[in-house]
């Protein structure tokens, strides 16, 4: 199973006082805990693995130069993912260019609506559910979120960092982690329900 975050003893061997002091093999270990975490999140914002390359390289360069005034208000690794989002933002906004805002959402007065279309997904096989065809297309359905949405769902459900250092690394609030979650789960949901449902028929008809 892909592990989809560093270890708590991981993380705890790293020493912040080393690291700010320029220790390079300390660094080194840095890089080499979270690199897999950080591509990985730089490639389903970006879904470009040259991009998402040039991501993770220049978070490590970025996080090289600023150790000297980093505070420790945050953890190391919400401090990476910071990094980390906003030079995948800045890369989808020279894609596009115009501004790509972590904070270009914005909440409905209204509430949140419930996805159209809901099916069972409970009569279809777990292989069904858990094949690379399925894992493929939700890929391809995170990357259609907006960026907010997108970076939330990411770090929340997919890096699987809590509330709090959710909200951290993106400089948003507490709330506005939990709304922009329920956005991006409920939005995904009724994707997946559209395809499951045209799964689920394809099935019926092969039986018949």
């Amino acid at each position: 199973m892909e592990r989809t975050r560093p270890s708590v003893k991981e993380a705890a061997a790293l020493s912040v006082e080393a690291l700010k002091a320029g220790d390079r093999a300390e660094f080194a270990r840095l890089v080499d805990t979270y690199s897999p975490q950080i591509y990985r999140l730089a490639l389903k914002m970006l879904n470009d693995p040259q991009d998402a390359e040039d991501v993770l390289q220049e978070t490590f360069i970025k996080a090289l130069r600023s150790l000297p005034v980093f505070e420790g208000r945050s953890s190391l690794a919400t401090w990476l993912y910071r990094i980390a989002v906003n030079e995948a933002l800045m890369t989808l906004r020279r894609r596009r260019g115009e501004i790509v805002s972590i904070d270009e959402e914005r909440e409905s007065e209204e509430g949140e609506q419930e996805p159209l279309q809901i099916v069972d997904w409970c009569c279809l096989p777990e292989n069904e559910l858990m094949g690379a065809e399925v894992r493929r297309f939700l890929d391809e359905a995170i990357a259609k979120l907006s960026p907010a949405l997108r970076a939330v769902f990411l770090l929340r459900d997919v890096e699987g960092l809590p509330v709090r250092e959710t909200a951290e690394a993106l400089q948003i609030s507490e709330a506005a982690v939990k709304t922009r979650l329920l956005r991006a789960r409920l939005q995904l949901r009724e994707v997946l329900s559209a395809y499951f449902k045209e799964r689920m028929e394809r099935v019926k008809l092969e039986k018949e």
